[in-house]
């Protein structure tokens, strides 16, 4: 049973910039009395701050580039009434002799306090970012975040985390230090592969205490590579690269082909970004020998990276401080995501509810005739809470407004798929039924579409069983037979109403069971 949350405000807003070698990332968000935070914009500005290695000072000209990077982002933040900027400072700045000075002038001239971070506190707060962001199970799995000068390494599963590893690895460095020909060859390879092995002798003697099989992989190098993947492959990754998983033959394949690429050619690559074309082959060479050398199978990717842990971080220590506003965060990323999105979206919080927990009563008597599978389960829940999150942009098609919210919104936890589902569910639990010359639900695979039209059928049935949207029916009892099925309801008041909501959109129930509706009061009985 789904019980309603109070609708909350945000108790404050605040920006998270994560001033890294190649690029500086920005996340602006509003915090819950929950603990959780809900994402209301973003600003990413390469800077390129290591351009010619990593040689322990900052140039003049990057040195210039970053402050109008963070100016920039001051700016946004500004507009966007940002109380409270966190800035982190990684490998680029941390170990420039002149760090310090830019640290100094992003105080001075911007009035942003830039804090310069180890590589362990680095790695830790990516590996908060992941949990956060990824449905972590018992199985144990390798982090990896590949920057432009250092690469974190995390080890832990959804019980914890054990080991944390920052190292001298970034592709600007290994790139700066190995690679001078175009394209790549042989020769560079094999030195990029024997100073990765001897660098990661330590990972290699932990994952053989924790074996994995699975690489989660953040920040701008691996969504680069899955994104290249996805392309070549021909699979969907349009919405969200979160939860998005390649194997590792798909990156072998992809990996002979890209590498033997001049510069030239790797800038056609579609999803390759332009300041990464110099400096993307450490990072293949690294990712292809972890595959090798730990026996992984699949690659999963995180869009989450040390932003996000430096507001996860941010939270657990305002949790800590006495007469605090914040309570215990919801842990699991999926449904999260989805409060967090209701919450924006100022939702019917009473009526989603209802008309969900009807909707998985109705999951769990058809579940078998339908040939539905346990994972729908939540999917209905979530779309069934988010069906009408589209009166937030009008009433009118206010089904087609929740389709475009739900696929656009950044949904953590959840793959394409999932998200696709859930926008189409919860898009067709008013006026038409799912039909092909719909090109967003015709362009989806068949057995996708199959679930939506099931998923659907319930989601109907249930939101017309409220259609007065106060909760009028109290009970709700199935009766099966081989040729109809039977609703009997309890209700408060009177029931024509949500009888005929539930009549009107009994249709496509009746096709996907193949059996009639029939609805009746027992109050009357």
């Amino acid at each position: 049973m789904i019980e309603p949350n109070q609708i909350t405000q945000p108790t404050k807003r605040i920006a998270a910039i994560d001033l890294g070698t190649n690029s500086f990332h920005a996340v602006l968000v509003d915090i819950y009395p929950d603990g959780s935070f809900r994402t209301i914009d973003k600003l990413k500005e390469m800077v390129v701050l290591a351009e010619k290695g990593m040689h322990h000072h900052l140039s003049e000209k990057a040195m210039e580039r970053g402050i109008d990077a963070l100016r920039r982002i001051k700016f946004l933040c500004d507009s966007q009434n940002v109380e409270h900027i966190l800035a982190c400072a990684t490998s680029a700045i941390r170990e420039a002799k002149n760090g310090g000075d830019f640290i100094q002038r992003a105080l001075d001239e911007l009035s942003i306090n830039v804090r310069a971070i180890s590589g362990k506190i680095e790695a830790e707060m990516i590996g908060y970012a992941i949990r956060h962001s990824i449905a972590l199970d018992k199985e144990m799995v390798l982090m990896v975040d590949i920057g432009g000068g250092s690469v974190e390494f995390i080890v832990g599963n959804i019980n914890g985390f054990h080991y944390f590893k920052s190292l001298k690895l970034g592709v600007a460095r290994m790139a700066a230090q190995f690679v001078n020909s175009d394209p790549i060859i042989q020769k560079e390879i094999e030195a990029l592969q024997n100073h990765f092995r001897e660098e990661l002798s330590e990972v290699a003697g932990v994952l053989e205490k924790y074996p994995v099989k699975t690489i989660i992989g953040s920040s701008g190098t691996m969504e680069n590579i899955a994104a290249m993947i996805a392309h070549r492959n021909s699979k969907s990754a349009s919405i969200t690269l979160n939860e998005f998983v390649y194997t590792h033959k798909d990156f072998q394949s992809f990996y002979n082909y890209f590498i033997e690429l001049n510069k030239k050619q790797r800038l056609k690559e579609k999803y390759l970004e332009e300041k990464r074309v110099d400096i993307i082959n450490p990072g293949m060479v690294l990712v292809n020998l972890m595959i090798d050398d730990f026996n992984i199978e699949n690659i999963k990717i995180s869009e989450a990276a040390l932003r996000d842990g430096m507001i996860i971080d941010y939270i657990n220590k305002e949790k800590e401080k006495p007469n605090s506003q914040l309570a215990v965060h919801i842990t699991d990323p999926c449904e999260r995501s989805i409060y967090e999105l209701l919450r924006k979206c100022n939702w019917f919080e009473q009526h989603s509810t209802h008309v969900a927990n009807m909707a998985l009563q109705l999951f769990d008597a058809f579940k078998k005739d339908l040939n539905l599978l346990e994972s729908d389960r939540e999917l209905l829940k979530y779309a069934s809470l988010l069906h009408d999150i589209g009166y937030y942009i009008s009433h009118s098609k206010h089904h087609k407004h929740a389709l475009y919210i739900i696929r656009n919104s950044d949904l953590r936890g959840f793959n394409e798929d999932e998200v696709n589902l859930m926008a189409h569910v919860a898009r067709y639990h008013r006026r038409s039924t799912p039909k092909k010359r719909h090109k967003k639900f015709k362009s989806l695979r068949k057995g996708l579409r199959k679930r939506i039209k099931k998923l659907s059928a319930l989601l109907r049935v249930a939101d017309g069983l409220d259609r007065s949207h106060f909760q009028n029916v109290q009970n709700l009892e199935i009766k099966k037979n081989k040729n109809k099925i039977s609703f009997l309801i309890t209700t408060e008041g009177d029931p024509e109403l949500e009888i005929w909501g539930a009549t009107r959109k009994s249709a496509l129930f009746e096709k996907v069971t193949g059996k009639t509706l029939e609805i009746f009061d027992l109050n009357k009985t």
